[in-house]
Protein backbone atom coordinates (compact mmCIF):
# COMPACT_ATOMS: atom_id res chain seq x y z
CA UNK A 1 0.00 0.00 0.00
CA UNK A 2 1.43 3.42 -0.94
CA UNK A 3 2.65 5.39 2.24
CA UNK A 4 1.23 8.76 0.36
CA UNK A 5 -2.15 9.45 0.01
CA UNK A 6 -3.02 12.05 -1.82
CA UNK A 7 -6.48 14.07 -1.87
CA UNK A 8 -7.05 16.26 -4.67
CA UNK A 9 -10.01 17.07 -7.55
CA UNK A 10 -8.37 17.48 -11.18
CA UNK A 11 -9.98 21.10 -11.25
CA UNK A 12 -8.09 22.52 -8.18
CA UNK A 13 -4.56 23.45 -6.65
CA UNK A 14 -4.21 19.73 -6.35
CA UNK A 15 -2.59 19.45 -9.80
CA UNK A 16 0.06 21.26 -8.41
CA UNK A 17 0.82 18.47 -5.76
CA UNK A 18 0.12 16.54 -8.97
CA UNK A 19 3.25 17.77 -10.36
CA UNK A 20 5.57 17.34 -7.46
CA UNK A 21 4.33 13.99 -6.93
CA UNK A 22 5.21 12.73 -10.43
CA UNK A 23 8.77 14.41 -9.73
CA UNK A 24 9.22 12.70 -6.79
CA UNK A 25 8.94 9.52 -8.18
CA UNK A 26 7.69 7.52 -5.27
CA UNK A 27 4.07 5.34 -4.76
CA UNK A 28 0.94 7.18 -3.65
CA UNK A 29 -2.83 6.82 -4.15
CA UNK A 30 -4.87 9.13 -5.24
CA UNK A 31 -8.45 9.94 -3.63
CA UNK A 32 -10.12 12.20 -5.65
CA UNK A 33 -12.82 14.70 -3.93
CA UNK A 34 -15.77 15.87 -5.85
CA UNK A 35 -16.44 19.78 -4.65
CA UNK A 36 -19.64 20.07 -2.28
CA UNK A 37 -20.14 16.72 -0.02
CA UNK A 38 -17.23 14.67 0.11
CA UNK A 39 -14.43 17.73 0.48
CA UNK A 40 -17.07 19.09 3.97
CA UNK A 41 -17.50 14.89 4.87
CA UNK A 42 -16.91 14.29 8.93
CA UNK A 43 -14.09 12.16 7.86
CA UNK A 44 -12.25 14.71 5.30
CA UNK A 45 -12.29 17.74 7.55
CA UNK A 46 -10.37 15.84 9.93
CA UNK A 47 -7.38 16.08 7.21
CA UNK A 48 -8.42 19.66 6.23
CA UNK A 49 -10.48 21.27 8.21
CA UNK A 50 -11.57 23.75 5.70
CA UNK A 51 -13.13 21.03 3.30
CA UNK A 52 -10.81 21.34 0.21
CA UNK A 53 -8.15 19.71 -1.86
CA UNK A 54 -5.39 19.31 -2.06
CA UNK A 55 -4.07 17.47 1.56
CA UNK A 56 -1.36 14.91 1.66
CA UNK A 57 -0.98 12.38 4.32
CA UNK A 58 2.66 10.52 4.94
CA UNK A 59 1.85 8.04 7.35
CA UNK A 60 0.83 10.35 10.39
CA UNK A 61 2.00 13.17 8.97
CA UNK A 62 -0.93 15.50 6.67
CA UNK A 63 -0.08 18.58 5.15
CA UNK A 64 -2.42 20.97 3.39
CA UNK A 65 -1.77 24.01 1.45
CA UNK A 66 0.03 23.24 -2.09
CA UNK A 67 2.94 25.31 -1.49
CA UNK A 68 3.03 23.42 1.84
CA UNK A 69 2.76 19.81 0.14
CA UNK A 70 5.61 20.47 -2.08
CA UNK A 71 8.12 22.15 0.12
CA UNK A 72 7.43 19.30 2.89
CA UNK A 73 7.66 16.08 0.11
CA UNK A 74 11.31 17.52 -0.67
CA UNK A 75 12.07 17.62 2.58
CA UNK A 76 10.68 14.07 2.98
CA UNK A 77 12.24 12.20 0.09
CA UNK A 78 15.78 14.00 0.12
CA UNK A 79 16.93 11.43 -2.37
CA UNK A 80 14.43 13.01 -5.11
CA UNK A 81 17.06 15.69 -5.29
CA UNK A 82 13.98 18.65 -4.85
CA UNK A 83 15.41 20.94 -2.47
CA UNK A 84 18.64 22.43 -1.88
CA UNK A 85 20.80 21.66 1.25
CA UNK A 86 19.75 23.98 4.20
CA UNK A 87 21.36 26.78 4.94
CA UNK A 88 23.24 27.49 1.58
CA UNK A 89 22.37 30.48 -1.27
CA UNK A 90 20.49 28.29 -3.16
CA UNK A 91 18.27 26.74 0.15
CA UNK A 92 17.44 30.88 0.27
CA UNK A 93 16.24 31.59 -3.09
CA UNK A 94 14.26 28.18 -2.57
CA UNK A 95 12.33 29.72 0.67
CA UNK A 96 12.07 33.20 -0.84
CA UNK A 97 10.46 32.80 -3.97
CA UNK A 98 7.98 29.49 -2.94
CA UNK A 99 6.75 31.90 0.11
CA UNK A 100 6.91 35.00 -2.05
CA UNK A 101 4.41 32.64 -4.62
CA UNK A 102 2.24 31.96 -2.24
CA UNK A 103 1.94 34.83 -0.87
CA UNK A 104 1.83 37.76 -2.50
CA UNK A 105 1.77 36.07 -5.64
CA UNK A 106 -0.94 34.33 -5.57
CA UNK A 107 -2.96 37.38 -3.88
CA UNK A 108 -2.26 39.47 -6.55
CA UNK A 109 -3.47 36.92 -9.24
CA UNK A 110 -6.39 35.87 -7.20
CA UNK A 111 -7.56 39.47 -6.61
CA UNK A 112 -6.88 40.91 -10.26
CA UNK A 113 -8.75 37.49 -11.58
CA UNK A 114 -11.93 38.78 -9.37
CA UNK A 115 -11.29 42.46 -10.63
CA UNK A 116 -10.37 43.52 -6.69
CA UNK A 117 -8.51 46.54 -6.77
CA UNK A 118 -6.52 47.80 -4.26
CA UNK A 119 -7.17 51.32 -3.15
CA UNK A 120 -4.84 54.09 -4.82
CA UNK A 121 -2.89 54.62 -1.37
CA UNK A 122 0.86 54.22 -1.08
CA UNK A 123 0.10 53.37 2.91
CA UNK A 124 -3.14 51.19 2.18
CA UNK A 125 -1.12 48.98 -0.55
CA UNK A 126 1.77 48.78 1.51
CA UNK A 127 -0.44 47.17 3.57
CA UNK A 128 -2.01 44.36 1.50
CA UNK A 129 1.34 42.73 1.52
CA UNK A 130 2.04 42.78 -2.55
CA UNK A 131 1.55 46.74 -3.44
CA UNK A 132 -0.09 45.92 -7.19
CA UNK A 133 0.31 43.26 -9.73
CA UNK A 134 2.58 44.58 -11.84
CA UNK A 135 5.14 44.96 -8.63
CA UNK A 136 4.73 41.32 -8.42
CA UNK A 137 5.03 40.45 -12.15
CA UNK A 138 8.25 42.56 -12.13
CA UNK A 139 9.95 40.71 -9.05
CA UNK A 140 9.44 37.32 -10.41
CA UNK A 141 10.74 38.71 -13.37
CA UNK A 142 13.57 40.17 -11.69
CA UNK A 143 14.21 36.52 -10.18
CA UNK A 144 14.62 35.16 -14.17
CA UNK A 145 16.68 37.98 -15.42
CA UNK A 146 20.27 37.21 -14.23
CA UNK A 147 20.13 34.22 -16.03
CA UNK A 148 19.41 31.75 -14.08
CA UNK A 149 16.69 28.70 -15.75
CA UNK A 150 15.12 28.18 -12.49
CA UNK A 151 14.77 29.56 -8.77
CA UNK A 152 17.75 28.34 -7.28
CA UNK A 153 19.91 28.75 -10.41
CA UNK A 154 20.90 25.71 -12.29
CA UNK A 155 18.75 22.95 -10.49
CA UNK A 156 15.17 22.47 -10.71
CA UNK A 157 13.48 22.26 -7.40
CA UNK A 158 10.12 22.03 -5.43
CA UNK A 159 10.21 26.31 -5.21
CA UNK A 160 10.01 25.48 -9.49
CA UNK A 161 6.87 23.76 -9.33
CA UNK A 162 5.40 26.27 -7.22
CA UNK A 163 6.15 29.38 -8.46
CA UNK A 164 6.06 28.20 -11.74
CA UNK A 165 2.58 26.72 -11.31
CA UNK A 166 1.59 30.15 -10.07
CA UNK A 167 3.05 31.76 -13.16
CA UNK A 168 1.34 29.21 -15.59
CA UNK A 169 -1.93 29.74 -13.74
CA UNK A 170 -2.05 33.59 -13.99
CA UNK A 171 -1.00 33.56 -17.42
CA UNK A 172 -3.87 30.94 -18.43
CA UNK A 173 -6.31 33.60 -16.15
CA UNK A 174 -5.07 36.73 -18.24
CA UNK A 175 -4.25 38.31 -15.35
CA UNK A 176 -0.57 38.06 -14.84
CA UNK A 177 1.28 40.79 -16.73
CA UNK A 178 3.71 39.25 -19.52
CA UNK A 179 7.41 40.17 -18.59
CA UNK A 180 11.09 39.24 -20.26
CA UNK A 181 11.77 35.23 -19.18
CA UNK A 182 8.50 34.20 -18.02
CA UNK A 183 7.67 32.32 -21.10
CA UNK A 184 11.42 30.42 -21.82
CA UNK A 185 11.01 29.64 -17.99
CA UNK A 186 7.31 27.90 -19.04
CA UNK A 187 8.57 26.00 -21.89
CA UNK A 188 11.53 24.39 -19.67
CA UNK A 189 8.70 23.63 -17.10
CA UNK A 190 5.96 22.38 -19.16
CA UNK A 191 8.33 20.21 -20.69
CA UNK A 192 9.47 17.97 -18.07
CA UNK A 193 8.27 14.36 -18.34
CA UNK A 194 6.96 14.47 -14.91
CA UNK A 195 4.72 17.65 -15.64
CA UNK A 196 3.39 15.67 -18.87
CA UNK A 197 2.61 13.13 -16.73
CA UNK A 198 1.10 15.06 -14.37
CA UNK A 199 -1.20 17.03 -16.78
CA UNK A 200 -2.45 13.67 -18.79
CA UNK A 201 -3.53 12.11 -15.18
CA UNK A 202 -5.78 14.70 -14.59
CA UNK A 203 -6.80 15.62 -17.93
CA UNK A 204 -8.21 12.67 -17.59
CA UNK A 205 -9.85 12.74 -14.79
CA UNK A 206 -11.32 15.36 -15.68
CA UNK A 207 -12.32 14.01 -19.27
CA UNK A 208 -14.12 10.77 -16.68
CA UNK A 209 -15.64 13.01 -14.53
CA UNK A 210 -18.07 14.94 -17.84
Amino acid sequence: MPEIIFYTNPMSRGRIVRWMLEELGQPYETRVLDYGPSMKSPDYLEINPMGKVPAVQHGKAVVTEAAACCAYLAAAFPEAGLAPAPGTPESAAYLRWMFFAAGPGEAAITNSYFNFELPDDPQARGRSGYGSLEAVADALATMLSDGRDFVTGEVFSAADIYVGSQILWGKMLGTLPDRPGFAKYAERLTARPAAARAREIDDALMTAAK
